[in-house]
């Protein structure tokens, strides 16, 4: 069971910005319905296979690999995000399909049971958290929130361990007109200068760390912000293989965070598990709000 899914792909480091097409995909236009057959299969020289179309093309391609192929045991996941790349460069090479409907679907709700679904709560709390009009996105991936948080107004620095993945969010950024500024860089060495900005989010990334990580990346942040530092996590009975996940969390692994700042602070849960610290001393210590 998970609670809080996450929106990025795997883990295993894939690159979007050099198109790496690890398994053959080939778009295949079959006259079964739907629901005769998954999005997404193996063939029997093991290729990957699928039906997916632009319109149909979004972030909720994580979820349907997940289910249609790990889940069954048909592939690795540490296939994962080759895979998941690999699909979207079959059915949208430059990209900007897979960007917007994504877009879209997140500022709707998304389909019911979908990854954007999922995600769409976790984004809109977290523009309500912003505050400040400089704002950090450490683990951005592909960027959706921090493209939400320029749309909103703010001034965005992205940054992610892969360098494509901020190169490919710099140039969309441009083209869908909320220009996202992007670094490449390790959340446990952010390359950014002390109280730089306002708000630094980490939302879903924790969980792809080990254990003893989170603490050295809540430092990162609370070095970088000068006003706020939010933490959103997934609630997990097990780490999602898939998605890249290597431990759970749960609200008191939260809070020991929140308490080992020594600053004011705030735990809570909404669609998954949040860590507000705010160097500005607003929140109440250790208060659970909505458990």
């Amino acid at each position: 069971m998970s609670r809080g899914r996450a929106d990025r792909p795997g883990g295993t480091g894939a690159d979007p910005g050099r198109f790496p097409i690890a398994r053959s995909t080939e778009l295949i236009v079959g006259e079964e319905p739907r629901s005769a057959r998954p999005r997404l299969r193996l063939d029997v020289d093991g290729r990957v296979e699928h039906d997916i179309t632009p319109a149909e093309l979004s972030n909720d391609l994580a979820g349907w690999i997940a289910d249609d192929l790990v889940a069954p045991g048909y592939l690795d996941p540490a296939a994962f995000e080759e895979t998941f790349v690999a699909v979207v460069h079959d059915v949208d090479p430059g990209w900007t399909i897979f960007y917007r409907n994504t877009l879209v679907a997140l500022a709707t709700g998304g389909v019911h049971g979908g990854t954007n679904a999922g995600m769409a709560p976790v984004h809109d709390r977290a523009a309500a958290l912003t505050v400040g009009p400089h704002v950090v996105e450490l683990g951005c991936c592909f960027g959706f929130l921090s493209l939400r948080l320029a749309a909103d107004g703010h001034r965005v620095t992205a940054v992610d361990l892969v360098p494509g993945t901020a190169r490919l969010l710099a140039h969309l950024s441009k083209q869908l007109g909320t220009p996202v500024t992007t670094l490449a860089g390790n959340a446990l060495a952010v390359p950014l200068q002390d109280a730089s900005a306002d708000t630094v989010f980490a939302v879903h990334l924790l969980e792809h760390l080990p254990r003893g990580l989170d603490a050295a990346v809540l430092a990162e942040m609370l070095r970088v912000a000068r006003q706020r530092v939010v933490v959103a996590v997934p609630f997990e009975d097990e780490p999602a293989p898939a998605w890249g996940h290597v431990r759970t969390f749960d609200l008191d692994d939260l809070d020991a965070l929140g308490v080992a700042t020594g600053l004011p602070y705030i735990v809570d849960e909404h669609h998954g598990g949040w860590l507000v610290v705010d160097k500005s001393g607003a929140p109440t210590n250790g208060t659970l709000v909505g458990t």
